[in-house]
């Protein structure tokens, strides 16, 4: 696969969202596929969603159609990424049960398994499960990511950049082509979805880039050591995972259920902290370029995957510990006198 068609791809992928954008933005308007404020939702006004589709259709067409067989290496991917397009799709139009989405998930996620991409956690026949495991679990964090305008975009597209560039680094170009078509597609996509949002890419797009980052950090993984394998899963998915573990440890201590929606993600107590929605999106966005950038000089050789590892590991305990700090639910000791006093 040459550089031409690399760059061919990444310039239809980014063009084609950005005009599909326009188009479905004006379909979701037209009917009624919107998102309604109210509840924690910040957002003032009815805004579309489809957004997704858009960034579906600029991350596959174009490498399918330019480097056609050259993509069989990431098959998998690519069939499992369009059931997540498909599967977020459908629950922004007909909200799911939870017990479909995670079956849909896991199927997808073993299509990806079955074609070879395994993490080499243990070395032996649990790498198979964990995988799968940890496919879904990184795909919907990155779902739950998409909370603020901007931020999962923003996100995306770094972590999108680097994936690419460690996957060229290690001689994989079929899922490089991949990853630079999902940069430069949610790259078009970003400017209507940027503070204040014209249009949300929806579970349709959030799911489909949960899913396709996960799958190529442990495809970037497969055949290594579990010390690569550790700091190769977790730092390209830095800011999705950590975000999820803020979430569950606040709703955890505040006797709240996990599955129930708030304002406690690592975006909301940036911005409680003062930071506007741009600034909270460049936040994290930096936050996933030290991580990506990281996980790539790893790639190179010039850190130790043990040595990335560790960082990684510890920089997530911290911060995942450090935003509780940033008061959002009353402590169970203060609901407790609250219940009591109106007793």
């Amino acid at each position: 696969m040459n550089s031409s068609t690399v760059l061919a791809a990444a310039v239809c992928g980014f063009l084609l969202t950005a005009a599909a954008t326009l188009v479905l933005r004006r379909v979701a308007l037209r009917w009624g596929i919107v998102d309604r404020p109210g509840g924690h939702k910040s957002h003032r006004r009815p805004t579309p969603y489809l957004g997704g589709v858009a960034i579906a259709l600029g991350t596959l067409v174009p490498p399918i159609a330019l480097a056609g067989p050259a993509v069989r290496p990431v098959a998998g991917i690519l069939v499992g990424a369009l059931a997540m397009a498909l599967l977020g799709l459908i629950d922004d139009l007909i909200p799911l049960p939870p017990l479909t989405r995670l079956a849909v998930q896991a199927l997808a996620a073993g299509v990806v398994v079955v074609s070879g991409v395994v993490a080499p956690l243990t070395g032996t026949w649990l790498d198979l499960l964990a995988t799968l495991v940890w496919i879904a679990v990184v795909t919907n964090s990155f779902n739950l990511l998409d909370n603020m305008d901007g931020a999962l975009g923003a996100v995306a597209v770094v972590g999108a950049a680097l994936l690419a560039a460690a996957a060229f680094v290690s001689g994989q170009p079929a899922l490089g082509l991949l990853l630079t078509a999902l940069f430069l597609s949610v790259l078009g996509f970003l400017p209507y979805n940027w503070a204040p949002a014209k249009i949300f890419m929806g579970d349709a797009g959030s799911l489909f880039i949960g899913f396709v980052l996960a799958c190529s950090a442990a495809l970037l993984v497969t055949g290594r050591g579990p010390d690569t394998a550790i700091a190769g899963l977790l730092l390209p998915t830095f800011v999705a995972t950590v975000d999820t573990g803020v979430v569950v440890l606040s709703r955890t201590r505040a006797g709240r259920s996990i599955m129930q929606g708030g304002t406690d993600h690592l975006s909301h107590r940036l911005h409680k902290l003062g930071l506007s929605k741009r600034l909270t999106a460049l936040t994290l966005a930096a936050l996933a370029a030290v991580t990506g950038v990281l996980d790539l000089l790893m790639t190179l050789r010039w850190i130790s995957p043990l040595s990335a590892s560790l960082i990684g590991l510890m920089a997530a305990s911290v911060l995942i510990g450090l935003p509780q700090r940033v008061r959002v639910y009353p402590s169970l000791r203060a609901q407790s006198s609250h219940l009591a006093r109106r007793k």
